[in-house]
């Protein structure tokens, strides 16, 4: 009974110890660091009916104001031309690999100006990049090649885009479903190895992720709202999306906040 008495009195003498100060920011749902993903569509080809309103070089000098502003980890790019894209990394110091789109069985230049290379998507990321693949996609639709392109970095983190066909007839929505699960293929491989993040015009509402990765979309945006989407593989956590105004193309840019977790916690 002695015994007994003295181990109670020990127990219920011990205080009871708080967490330490910042205990909850290594908790696993804030564990991780900061990463963003911006997402842009420029309308740069100077063929399309959206050139008119970009004010060219207005379009470009937005594009960099808002990375400089914004600070992203990486960039997705739809409608972009090569020479511009180039401008774009020189001046905010990002690495980039630019995916050309062929058009009509060749490279499409741009226009109005000229000598601004040729049209395409492109990936821009802070971390130098390691290795990158790029591919058209099986189903097509029309006289513009549709591909992906994806770009992983020394961080060991892979960020892809791709522009997916528009719906506007049945061979082209054939052709956007076609694409949409062909992209959730290539996103399950790359999410199978590490962090994948994807940033894209998919001219449609309905998610191209591969199983197991969040999607966010610009659907609160002003203009053609809901079919720029952001996934991202488990890696990241706690997204949410945010819809930045754009004055000189005829999308909205589209910036996914979330936190990547360090690789002790994947």
């Amino acid at each position: 009974m002695l015994k007994l008495l003295l181990t109670l009195a020990v127990l219920f003498s011990t205080p009871v110890l708080a967490p330490p100060a910042g205990a909850a920011a290594t908790s696993p749902e804030h564990a991780g660091s900061p990463y963003r993903l911006l997402q842009m569509n420029l309308c740069l080809s100077g063929l399309a009916g959206c050139f008119g309103g970009t004010e060219y070089p207005k379009v470009v000098d937005e594009a960099i104001a808002q990375i400089d502003t914004i600070d992203p980890h990486a960039v997705t790019l739809n409608e972009a031309c090569s020479g511009d894209v180039e401008r774009i990394a020189a001046e905010t110091g990002y690495h980039l690999r630019f995916a050309t789109v062929i058009y009509n069985g060749a490279p499409l230049p741009c226009r109005n100006p000229g000598d601004r290379g040729v049209f395409g998507n492109a990936v821009l990321t802070k971390e130098r990049i390691r290795e990158s693949a790029e591919a058209a996609f099986e189903s097509q639709f029309g006289s513009e090649e549709r591909r992906w392109l994806c770009a992983t970095t020394t961080r060991d983190v892979t960020a892809c885009v791709t522009h997916l066909s528009t719906r506007g007839s049945d061979g082209a929505r054939a052709a956007n479903d076609g694409q949409c699960a062909e992209l959730a293929q290539v996103l399950a491989g790359y999410a199978a190895s590490g962090p994948t993040i994807f940033g894209g015009d998919v001219n449609r509402t309905d998610s191209c992720a591969a199983a197991g990765m969040w999607t966010l979309t610009d659907a609160e945006a002003e203009q053609a709202p809901g079919i720029q989407h952001l996934y991202g593989s488990a890696e990241f956590r706690g997204p949410r999306v945010e819809v930045v105004p754009a004055t000189y193309t005829d999308h909205d840019f589209a910036l996914a906040h979330a936190r990547l977790l360090p690789p002790g916690l994947r």
